[in-house]
């Protein structure tokens, strides 16, 4: 005896909606895809030693620095009420965080400012928060469920209007660059798409100490040579000024265990 089996259709959650609504205008991005593969063997050194904090801190304070030395990855191209662009005095960088919410896998948008201007342990311990606290305890998330709410006519009128008319309240509001990366999982994104003017993601690390690096730039903002300058600069920031920090990390770290051993000899 044969039984049909039906489909069944499932309501778009919040966060689903949010994520099509980011993929509806980062499609009108005129984007293009530019990597290099960098050198991090000193950097994995230095996590070894002691001096841990996540990949995505490390990348995300470099390409603020990276900004700081080119202006350009803090613009944006802002159409109306006359096609100009704006420059950020710092950087703003967004993020997207995969998260559990009713028991659904979703992704969730949060922002950390002027990460050049943080520690890295600071940088770390954002992204420790947004990866462990509950969901109701985090104001971006709240805001990002929120806006999944609206009425979808609503919703879009709100992203076009922040995206389109101020360069100041886009940045506030949206970012200067997005981050994010499936590395850890052993995965690279070819051409993600944001609505931004920049998005960095990297690869797995490899064993030889290796990683690539990819940035997906608005090319109305910016041209294929100056992404390829701003590459090799955030590799140059990478092994020196965050090298140092990360080294300079490692004695407070040693010297907290070998506190920590004496007590507990005592």
């Amino acid at each position: 005896m044969s039984h049909e089996r039906m489909g069944r259709c499932l309501k778009l959650s919040p966060g689903r909606k949010m994520v099509i609504e980011i993929l509806h205008h980062g499609s009108k991005v005129p984007s293009l895809p530019l990597s290099k593969e960098m050198r991090v063997d000193s950097l994995i050194d230095a996590r070894q030693r002691g001096a841990f904090v996540s990949w995505t801190a490390i990348f995300m304070k470099a390409y603020g620095l990276t900004a700081q030395l080119h202006p350009v990855l803090r613009r944006a191209y802002i159409p109306y009420p006359w096609p100009h662009l704006y420059e950020h005095p710092y950087s703003d960088c967004a993020l997207l965080l995969e998260r559990e919410h009713e028991g659904e896998s979703i992704v969730l948008g949060a922002k950390i400012r002027a990460p050049e201007q943080q520690t890295l342990e600071a940088l770390d311990a954002h992204l420790r928060r947004y990866r462990e606290a509950p969901l109701e305890e985090i104001g971006h998330f709240r805001q990002w469920l929120r806006m999944g709410r609206l009425p979808g006519m609503v919703r879009r009128a709100l992203f076009w209007s922040t995206l389109n008319l101020s360069g100041e309240k886009r940045a506030k509001r949206l970012g200067t660059f997005a981050i994010s990366s499936l590395g850890s999982m052993g995965v690279e994104q070819h051409h993600p798409i944001s609505p931004l003017t920049t998005y960095l993601t990297f690869g797995a690390i490899s064993a030889k100490g290796t990683v690539n690096v990819k940035i997906v730039y608005d090319h109305r903002v910016m041209d294929g040579r100056t992404v390829a300058r701003c590459l090799r600069d955030l590799e140059e920031t990478l092994n020196t000024t965050l090298l140092g920090e990360l080294q300079g990390m490692m004695p407070t770290r040693v010297g907290r265990i070998a506190s920590s051993e004496l007590q507990t000899a005592v």
